[in-house]
């Protein structure tokens, strides 16, 4: 176990206090009172709503709490962003959440953080005038990178648009000590010091990740210690339960930030003076340890610091007697709220509802700050030659950053560079690197600062340089996907992430991947697959203008594929999410794909002699439901054809809507033609072999026409 510093007298805690005027702005009465809610709320948890299962995930912050209070209390700004974890409800408190509502998220009852969907230890807190607590997610390390987006957004809001009140607001990011060797701590510790980004590390260093030693999570157990050479970073450390120690090293860890607008890591030491969770006996400590971290306990040492030098016993005795009973009448309120209402269940997955209905997020993207975007039509009106589809996107995103500020794209390779793919070349020279940026390689911090960017107002345009290197990302996808869930609309963060992927002239395991079936099981995201130039245009316009988190796939085989060409649709042209485009119409079969398939079934379609109606998706969420029922029972038989895996492909989901929905008008069973549940191989034979080609769907359709 890490060493922690000695346990100090109280007349030497007096003098560690050397900085008189940083310690007098401190209201140590209110930091009493907080400290004496918080051990009052852990209690009535640990000893009463546990055992009666009212309260079934208790995390409680006894340790961590004194710590924590002294940082909340700093927070000031208006623009100030935190991003949180598991045991960071002192934090909260003093924040100014009520008592009762704290006490109400893991009761799980109607109106709390989440209102019942999220643990409720994972807060949440939007606001326009104090600092903000972005949401929480349950992902140990997951909460770092979106710390470092709200960072750099603070930056861009300030040197870029030129707001002044964001000139001394920060980003902060509270972790444990094992949190410190996940991928996002080290992500947003390479784009924190690389950008110098006004981002401050706090690190609550108790010395076990659950059971397991510091030792094990970091070489010695330190990780300040570690870090002290690393460029670009400052770095504080000392005991979280001194109270005159933390009080300094904290005001000069916020204060350092706001005025050097550069990172700073401030490692705390504190004990954890109860187990992991509530469920956690802690059987793993000795005795040794567990005496030693009674012996740590910051409350007996604020009461050794505080009196009588600022109060007086009784005083002492009285707050705590005040904040136990506040607490109490808090824990009654939260039992009397109602639970959640089951018939809401289903809300607020994306801005608009099941039912149709909208309602805006409190916080997150540019719609609740009042930005309106500019008019927009549905009709194409073509003009100029036909171009690919690599040049509507880079015109697209061309046409976008000028008449939006608030825009950014980036991504690895997507500055001087212009992209893997080209779609980015020449933005960077017309828009400026602050808004036009490469990024390090990490897709962790490519999608999680996109969404600390978005919480922050701007809308973040990222690239996946292939759809495989997305995995990496997937915890910052799902938890930007659920966001707007599990906060019951106080937030949502409407990114944008292009993601090439597919064949090209060859395929392999690594870059030719399609698998946009993921994304679909995705909670929350919509995921755009155009075939051609006019509807890529359309689709990004859509995309970009929206309201919710957007993957958009850009098939490599059709940037430049001649069939893809269309002439630019214009400035303002926009595709519907969740419409697809008749290709072709027929009253024989119905053929459904996307994609770079689209293409292939034309041709067949055309060498078959059948009457084919052919569907191109173009979004499969939403994905149209309504134009393939209604032209299945017309036809009467269906072909679905997609590059993804046969199993459980996006295909399997169209036949079972089918099954149910249009059952009685199929006159043969629905026929589904995919790649084989195998990688993407490499050989342009192996290649052309596992992919359906024009033969095999032309037969496919002539088979399914002759039942």
């Amino acid at each position: 176990m890490a060493a922690h510093p000695a346990t100090i007298s109280s007349a030497e805690r007096t003098r560690t206090a050397t900085a008189g005027a940083v310690l007098g702005h401190i209201d140590w009465r209110r930091v009493a009172s907080l400290l004496h809610a918080s051990r009052a709320l852990d209690d009535i948890e640990e000893s009463r709503l546990l055992p009666e299962r009212k309260v079934l995930y208790q995390f409680s912050a006894r340790g961590h709490d004194f710590a924590q209070i002294l940082l909340g209390l700093e927070l000031t700004d208006a623009h100030d962003g935190v991003t949180v974890y598991y045991r960071s409800r002192p934090l909260m408190l003093a924040l100014g959440v009520s008592l009762e509502d704290a006490a109400a998220g893991p009761l799980a009852r109607g109106g709390s953080f989440s209102g019942g969907r999220d643990i409720g230890v994972v807060f949440n807190l939007p606001r326009r005038s104090g600092a903000t607590v972005l949401p929480a997610c349950g992902g140990v390390g997951a909460q770092y990178t979106p710390a470092a987006g709200w960072a750099q957004a603070i930056r861009y809001r300030h040197e870029t648009l030129g707001d002044q009140s964001y000139a001394r607001s920060i980003a902060v990011v509270l972790g444990g000590d094992a949190s410190c060797a996940t991928n996002g701590f080290w992500s947003a510790l390479n784009i924190a010091t690389t950008l110098k980004l006004p981002l401050l590390f706090y690190i609550e260093d108790n010395g076990f990740g659950i059971s397991v030693s510091s030792h094990l999570q970091t070489p010695g157990g330190n990780i300040a210690a570690n870090l002290r050479s690393f460029s670009g970073l400052t770095i504080l450390e000392g005991d979280g339960s001194d109270p005159g120690a933390a009080a300094e090293l904290t005001h000069r860890a916020v204060e350092w930030v706001r005025e050097g607008r550069a990172p700073l890591m401030l490692r705390l030491t504190v004990p954890r003076l109860s187990g992991h969770s509530g469920q956690d006996t802690q059987a793993y400590k000795s005795a040794e340890i567990l005496t030693e971290e009674r012996a740590r306990d910051p409350l007996p040492h604020l009461h050794e610091f505080l009196v009588p030098e600022v109060m007086a016993e009784s005083e002492w005795t009285g707050l705590a007697a005040e904040a136990r009973a506040g607490v109490e009448r808090a824990v009654e309120g939260a039992l009397a709220r109602p639970p959640p209402d089951p018939a809401s269940l289903t809300q607020h997955v994306f801005f608009e509802n099941p039912d149709g209905t909208r309602a805006l997020q409190e916080q997150g993207g540019l719609a609740p700050e009042g930005h309106v975007a500019a008019p927009a039509s549905r009709t194409a009106r073509p003009s100029g030659p036909r171009i690919n589809m690599l040049t509507a996107i880079r015109r697209t995103l061309d046409v976008e950053l000028a008449v939006n500020p608030r825009m950014l794209v980036f991504g690895e390779d997507v500055g001087p560079k212009g992209g893997v793919h080209g779609a980015t070349l020449g933005l960077q020279d017309k828009y400026g690197a602050p808004r036009v940026f490469d990024t390090s390689l990490s897709e962790e911090g490519i999608v999680g600062r996109a969404v600390g960017m978005a919480l922050a107002g701007l809308l973040p345009v990222a690239e996946i340089q292939f759809r495989k290197y997305a995995d990496c990302a997937a915890e910052q996808l799902n938890d930007c996907g659920t966001l707007r869930w599990r906060t019951r609309n106080r937030f949502a963060a409407p990114v944008v992430v292009r993601m090439p992927g597919g064949f090209f002239k060859c395929g392999d395991p690594w870059h030719s991947q399609t698998n946009e079936v993921a994304w679909v099981h995705g909670v929350g995201w919509q995921v755009a697959v155009p075939s051609n130039a006019e509807d890529a245009v359309g689709l990004m316009r859509s995309a970009l203008r929206g309201n919710d988190p957007v993957i958009f796939f850009e098939h490599r085989a059709m940037l430049d594929g001649a069939w893809a060409r269309r002439p630019y649709p214009g400035d303002d042209f926009v595709v519907t999410f969740g419409e697809a485009r008749r290709v072709r119409a027929g009253a024989e079969v119905t053929v459904v794909s996307w994609g770079a398939m689209v293409e292939r079934c034309e041709l067949a379609a055309a060498a078959s002699h059948v009457d084919v109606e052919l569907l191109d998706l173009r979004t499969l969420s939403p994905w149209d439901r309504r134009a393939v029922c209604a032209s299945v029972e017309k036809t009467h038989r269906c072909l679905v054809v997609h590059e993804d895996n046969l199993t459980a492909g996006f295909g399997a989901e169209i036949a079972a809507t089918l099954a149910a929905q249009s059952f009685f008008s199929l006159e043969a069973p629905i026929e589904r033609l995919a790649m084989p549940d195998i990688p993407s191989p490499h050989s342009p034979v192996l290649l052309e072999a596992a992919l359906p080609d024009v033969a095999r769907i032309t037969q496919a359709i002539q088979r399914l026409a002759s039942l």
